[in-house]
C-alpha cells in the first residue's frame, strides 16, 4: 500500500525548488499557489486511494510551503502517511535523532494515565483515553502499559483514532504483541479529528484501489459530548487542515475536568546556534536520507516543511485557550530538547 501511494504523491506535490530547502523566513513571501484549474494535474492524485472530493466550503490552507484547499490537503496528507506508514518510526528517528522515543515516554509519564487523584470514587477509577492521529499505536501502547502496569488500573480503555486506514492497520497489527488484557482495552476507529461526530471501526484494506483515508459518508457512529477523560495527539496536529476545528472537537468530547495533551515538533528559537544547526539538518539532510533509506524524498520533504509552518509555542497555546481550555505552567507549555518539540496541555473547566 505504501509503495502504491508514492507515484501519486510525486504527481501531487509541487516541483521542489532549491529554495524549498531554506527555512521559512528565507522563503519568498508569496508561497506557491496551486491554481484551481490545474487541480487534476498538480494536486489531486489519480489513484482512488488518495483522492477526496472538494466541497464548496473549501478554504485555503498550506501543505508544507504550498497553498492548497483543505480537501486537497487531506488527500495529500493521506498520500504522505500511506507512503510512510510502514516506516513511521524510522521517519521519526530521522526527524528527531531518535529523541522522539524519550519525548513520548516523558509525555505519557507526565500524564500518568490510570491515576485520577481528583476522582470522587477511587484514584484508579475507569478512564476513557482518546488518542488522535494515533495510527501506529506508539502513544496508545505506552498509555495502556502505564495505566495497567504502573498504576495497576485495568479499567483504562484507549481508543486509537486516525483518518488514515493504512496507519491504523499498522497499529492494529502491532497490537497483537500486547498482553491480552491490553488488547481487550484497545479499539481502533477511523475518523477526521475535525469532526468526531462521524466515525467507524477500522475496516481492513483489501486492495490497493481502496481509499486509505476515512470517508465521513461511511460513518456508523460518533463520539458523544463529555465522553473522554484524556485526549492525546502526538506529532499529528500539524497535519490537520483546520486546527481550530480539531481543538473545538477535543473540547466537545472531553468531560469537564478532562485534559487535552499534545506533543508536537516546535520551535527552538531561544537557542539560535542550535536552531540553525537543527534547521540545516532538517531541510538538507532529512529529505536526502528519506530518498536513500526509504526511496521517498517527497514525503520527508513535506514533513520537515510542515514543522516549519506549525505555529510557535505561544501561538499554539493561544489557539488552545481560544478553544476554551485552561492552561497552566510557565507559559502554558513544556519545551523538550531546547524547543525542538513541546508538550501543550489544557483542561476543560469543570463548571
Amino acid at each position: 500500500m505504501a509503495a502504491a501511494a508514492r507515484p501519486a504523491l510525486k504527481r501531487a506535490l509541487p516541483s521542489l525548488r532549491s529554495s524549498t530547502f531554506l527555512p521559512r523566513q528565507q522563503q519568498p513571501q508569496c508561497h506557491h499557489h496551486v491554481p484551481t484549474s490545474r487541480r487534476s494535474l498538480s494536486t489531486t492524485p489519480s489513484h482512488r486511494n488518495d483522492t477526496q472530493p472538494t466541497t464548496p466550503s473549501d478554504e485555503e490552507t498550506h501543505f508544507g510551503f504550498s497553498t492548497v484547499t483543505t480537501s486537497q490537503k487531506r488527500a495529500l496528507v493521506a498520500s504522505v502517511f500511506t507512503s510512510v506508514a510502514d516506516s513511521y518510526d524510522k521517519m521519526n528517528d530521522l526527524m528527531s535523532f531518535g529523541w522522539h522515543r524519550i519525548w513520548k515516554d516523558h509525555f505519557v509519564s507526565t500524564l500518568n494515565p490510570g491515576f485520577s487523584p481528583l476522582s470522587s470514587t477511587s484514584p484508579t477509577s475507569p478512564q476513557h483515553i482518546l488518542d488522535i492521529a494515533g495510527g501506529t499505536g506508539d502513544i496508545a501502547f505506552r498509555l495502556l502499559h502505564h495505566a495497567h502496569t504502573v498504576n495497576s488500573n485495568p479499567n483504562v480503555k484507549v481508543t486509537i483514532s486516525d483518518i488514515n486506514r493504512a496507519m491504523l492497520s499498522v497499529g492494529k497489527s502491532r497490537s497483537a504483541a500486547l498482553p491480552a488484557s491490553q488488547q481487550a482495552a484497545l479499539s481502533f476507529v477511523e475518523a477526521n479529528a475535525e469532526d468526531l461526530r462521524k466515525t467507524r471501526p477500522l475496516t481492513p484494506i483489501l486492495s490497493q484501489t481502496e481509499q486509505t483515508f476515512f470517508d465521513p459518508a461511511t460513518a456508523t457512529s460518533g463520539l458523544e459530548d463529555d465522553s473522554v477523560d484524556l485526549y492525546t495527539v502526538a506529532f499529528g496536529i500539524r497535519n490537520f487542515s483546520d486546527i481550530p476545528a480539531a481543538l473545538a472537537e477535543a473540547y466537545r468530547v472531553l468531560k469537564p475536568g478532562g485534559v487535552f495533551a499534545c506533543l508536537e515538533f516546535s520551535k527552538a528559537d531561544k537557542h539560535p546556534l542550535f536552531n540553525s544547526v537543527y534547521k540545516e539538518w532538517s531541510f538538507r539532510a532529512i529529505p536526502l536520507i528519506g530518498q536513500l533509506v526509504a526511496g521517498d524524498r517527497d514525503s520527508y520533504q513535506y514533513l520537515v516543511e510542515s514543522i516549519e509552518r506549525f505555529p510557535r509555542q505561544e501561538e499554539f497555546r493561544d489557539l488552545i485557550k481560544g478553544a476554551g481550555f485552561r492552561v497552566s505552567g510557565d507559559g502554558g507549555w513544556e519545551d523538550l530538547t531546547g524547543g525542538v518539540a513541546a508538550i501543550h496541555r489544557g483542561m476543560k473547566p469543570r463548571e
